[in-house]
């Protein structure tokens, strides 16, 4: 039987399925051959031979494959179908070469498939083909670059910037992204200006808003009405006016389809609608592609293919009418900077079947499946006709003008089953209007604008107090039917995974497949964390970018990583020698790795510190010398490196020991006096392990003044805990600690305190050799628990002594079955929430709520640790150097056993 071999168990048996019984298809589980971490993978000295390995836990992969062949000499390649699949199937007919399983008789051929449907599938097998060499090379050209980048500047990090821990081709150019985009955050200054309204009525009672166009028969710029004086003139102007409606005009107008999805559209969509990061989302993809649902997922083609549109076009006749489809089919073309590999869009297999069709168990594939289908047949729908009217007001004098807007759906089109998300808000103008004639009279509706201006808010988010009939950031007439609201210009928006993504894909850098990993590994390096769907730069990132822009600025250009990446699309295509890229790009980069190899870390934090001068030392409001330490007013501030990032310290250290993030002054996670008690100081300082309060500062005679860590759980601080709201008070409670709670009837003192997993009481009875420790399931336990209820439990405790730490933990959940047997269960563990499969333990990442975990990322997670060594991996060793030993029936081989 010929052998087919692919990537993952899943799809392999989904193709097995197909296939039948007269083939063999087994899983390689990904790549199996990988460049060894260690000087000299790549071999600049020897025209860039490259030395592979194949992976301890893939070694059993090319076992079986090998084992396989010993019966049968067809190897049939059915790995994806880009350059990453190319490769794999390259990857196995060199290791399998090498090992000598492939023969010199063995027909080796390379098939390649868009879908896993029976039809694409056996489809497939009539046209084999070679291996495509040039997509090979382009891949060696790429992991090679990674390699040299990868292998020879974090080093460099590493010894100039302590904490540092890689830089990449492509991740070090993402980074510089959200790092710049920061800075200009932080640069930005807000502009005010003030928009006018009133709520109007017709004659026949129906209200609408306008807003202020013109005053004093001139038009009204964006910053004409620059503060509260002549925002409210603006008001008094429009109220004592009688207004008058001087046009009505309405056109029709067209909204057209979205291009149905690739990876990179996905990917930005699923942030927008499900908050689904990039790494998520495509392990959603992979799951329905590996099932057959949906073609393949990593591609920058729109295009879709004729039968494909056909069969979509269909479906929307059937679903909704033939008024649904227009007279011919439409094409997409792709307007992506550097678009390659141009592969079909990713669309459903079957258009008739809808997410209820499927029933899919899984919430991300169910929730994935149906965007993409929607977007599918949306794409090939009729185009959604709109009237937009526009209504001009002006006053008898021609002093005021006032504008309304609004739209109506005539024909809904492809709104019907779809409508593109928005990463940004923009303003509402798609309100219905009421009938409105030209000539007609347009009345205040008074008191009309109250409600709304009783749930204005100021910049700070407080309510604004009509009663008041003005505050800084609003002002209503007395009729309470004209309304001035203050606004500022905002700075540009983070960068969601969602934009990023929309702006690696328009500067050519990266591909649609390396972008998830590389959002995935800037975090995971620490350099970027994640809140609220929006990506902020760490200390870290901030420190590793500005080093790359000040002495390898070329490596983190955005237009030569596109170029560059353009070059390897030339060696794709096979116009391009990848040897003759790489000796080009080599010869440049290490005599860049060769200047920075002299220089001493102080020369590196001067010109660093010197490059974000502007951003650590902004003015001070009193004028004051923005580098003088507000601690003990003397020395200079510098920029210092640690194991954890860059911060900036006193130069009078150890005599004052003030440190604040480079973020600025009142970031957080600068040092702050709290208040004084008992003649000390009292802090809220930044460790190593988060924030702390510390009484007093450290002397030679108290070398370690008291701390005492912030109370957090699962990386969250504890309800009113957050260093924000820290008060003098909250930190003098903490410094407390432990507490005596009182003497024990037995004799012994209990105490409560705070420890590294929680709150916990202890007592040590005179009999014993060590204390006794219950944790407590609240943290305000430990401020108010009392002796009869410590009591209690410590001796619950000391009858029950299995019940404490080393005991078996209870799962919070099961999440599912692995594809491999065996359930997987959610645990709450010392370090935070983690999933179990057999003897595999895997925290989560800090971006996945054990609320939000889904079956596809638990069983990632615990493959990927399996993969890195994990125990089940030293288990089934374990297990298989047992068996000997069984039949042994000694009792020294018992014990063993």
């Amino acid at each position: 039987m010929p052998v087919v071999v692919v990537e993952s168990p899943a799809k392999a048996k989904t193709i097995n399925k197909y296939l039948g019984s007269d083939y063999t298809v087994l899983a390689s589980y990904g790549h199996v051959r990988d460049l060894p971490p260690k000087d000299g993978s790549v071999d600049t000295e020897n025209d860039f031979d490259m030395k592979w390995e194949i992976a301890n836990d893939s070694r059993k992969h090319v076992a079986a494959i090998a084992e396989a062949l010993k019966t049968d000499d067809a190897l049939i390649l059915a790995t994806d179908p880009d350059r990453e699949g190319e490769a794999i199937s390259w990857h196995l007919k060199e290791a399998l070469t090498k090992r000598r399983s492939i023969k010199k008789s063995t027909h080796v051929s390379r098939v390649t498939f868009n879908a896993i449907t029976k039809q694409a599938v056996t489809e497939a097998m009539k046209n084999p083909r070679d291996i495509d060499a040039p997509l090979v090379e382009a891949y060696l050209a790429r992991r090679a670059l990674d390699y040299l980048v990868g292998f020879n500047l974090s080093p460099v990090l590493w010894r100039k910037l302590p904490g540092a821990r890689s830089a990449g081709r492509v991740q070090s150019v993402c980074l510089r992204l959200i790092v710049e985009r920061e800075m200009e955050i932080e640069a930005f200054k807000p502009r005010e200006y003030w928009q006018v309204k009133a709520q109007l009525t017709t004659p026949r009672g129906q209200s609408y808003d306008a807003r202020l166009v013109s005053l004093a028969g001139k038009k009204l710029d964006r910053f004409d009405l620059e503060n509260a004086t002549q925002a409210e003139m603006a008001v008094e102007a429009v109220a004592k006016r009688a207004l008058t409606v001087t046009s009505v005009e309405a056109k029709p107008a067209t909204r057209n389809p979205s291009a149905p999805f690739m990876t990179s559209t996905l990917q930005q969509e699923a942030s927008r609608k499900f908050g689904m990061g990039a790494r998520q989302c495509m392990n959603a993809a992979q799951r329905l592609y590996e099932a057959g649902h949906i073609t393949y997922m990593r591609t920058d083609g729109i295009d879709m293919a004729p039968e494909a549109v056909s069969a979509c076009r269909d479906a929307i006749t059937d679903r909704f009418g033939a008024k649904y489809i227009p007279d011919s089919p439409r094409i997409y073309k792709n307007k992506a900077k550097n678009a390659q590999e141009a592969h079909e869009c990713i669309r459903p297999t079957d258009m008739t079947k809808d997410v209820e069709a499927l029933r899919l168990s899984d919430a991300d594939q169910r929730r994935l499946y149906d965007l993409i289908w929607k977007r599918t047949l949306a794409c090939q729908m009729s185009s959604a006709r709109l009237e937009r009217t526009t209504v001009e007001i002006g006053s008898d004098d021609k002093q005021v003008g006032l504008r309304a807007t609004g739209q109506v759906v005539t024909f809904d089109g492809f709104l019907k089953v779809y409508e593109e998300g928005r990463d940004e808000p923009v303003e509402d103008d798609d309100k219905r209007l009421p009938q409105i004639m030209e000539g007609e009279q347009a009345g205040f509706d008074q008191g009309g604008l109250t409600a709304q201006f009783d749930k204005a808010t100021d910049r700070d988010g407080d309510v604004i107090d009509s009663g008041a009939r003005r505050h800084p950031a609003a002002i209503l007439s007395q009729d309470g039917a004209t309304l001035a609201l203050q606004s500022h210009t905002q700075p540009p928006p983070r960068y969601t995974e969602a934009t990023l993504v929309k702006k690696m894909e328009e500067l050519g850098i990266g591909r649609p497949s390396t972008y998830a990993s590389v959002i995935t590994t800037i975090q995971d390096r620490e350099y970027v964390r994640k809140e609220q769907n929006r990506l902020f730069p760490e200390d870290k990132g901030r420190i590793v970018t500005i080093f790359l822009l000040n002495f390898f600025k070329r490596y983190v250009e955005y237009d030569f990583t596109a170029a560059l990446e353009n070059e390897l699309d030339q060696v794709s295509a096979g116009e391009e020698d990848y040897k003759d890229l790489l000796a080009k790009f080599w010869r440049d980069f290490s005599a860049a790795i060769a200047e920075t190899s002299d220089l001493r870390i102080s020369e590196v934090l001067d010109v660093l510190d010197e490059a974000l001068a502007p951003q650590l030392y902004p003015p001070r409001e009193d004028g004051s010398d923005p580098r003088i330490c507000p601690k003990c007013g003397q020395g200079q501030l510098h920029l210092k490196t640690s194991r954890t990032g860059g911060f900036v310290g006193c130069g009078n250290y150890p005599e004052c020991t003030y440190t604040r993030p480079i973020a600025g002054e009142g970031a957080e996670g600068e040092e702050k006096l709290l208040g004084e008690d008992q003649g000390d100081e009292i802090w809220l300082k930044a460790g190593r392990f988060g924030p702390y309060v510390q009484r007093g500062e450290p002397t030679p005679e108290n070398k370690k003044p008291p701390r005492a860590s912030l109370p957090r759980k699962n990386r969250e601080y504890l309800p009113g805990w957050d260093p924000k709201d820290m008060t003098l008070e909250k930190a003098l409670t903490l410094l407390t600690m432990p507490r005596e709670v009182g003497m024990h009837p037995d004799g012994g003192v209990v105490s409560a305190n705070l420890g590294r997993f929680g709150p916990y009481i202890m007592h040590q009875l005179p009999d014993e050799e060590k204390p006794v420790y219950v944790n407590l399931k609240e943290f305000q336990d430990v401020f108010e628990i009392g002796m009869n209820r410590s009591v209690e439990l410590l001796a619950e405790k000391r009858a029950n002594p299995g019940r404490g730490r080393g005991a078996a933990a209870k799962a919070l959940k099961e999440v599912g079955e692995h594809p491999e047997g065996g359930k997987i269960e959610l645990f709450e563990g010392r370090y935070g929430p983690y999933v179990k499969w057999e003897k595999v333990n895997a925290t989560l990442p800090k971006d996945v709520s054990p609320d939000d975990l889904t079956l596809a990322q638990a069983v990632d997670l615990v493959n990927e640790k399996a993969s890195k060594g994990g125990k089940k991996k030293a288990a089934a060793k374990q297990s298989t150097a047992k068996k000997p030993a069984a039949k042994k029936t000694t009792k020294k081989a018992a014990k063993k056993d």
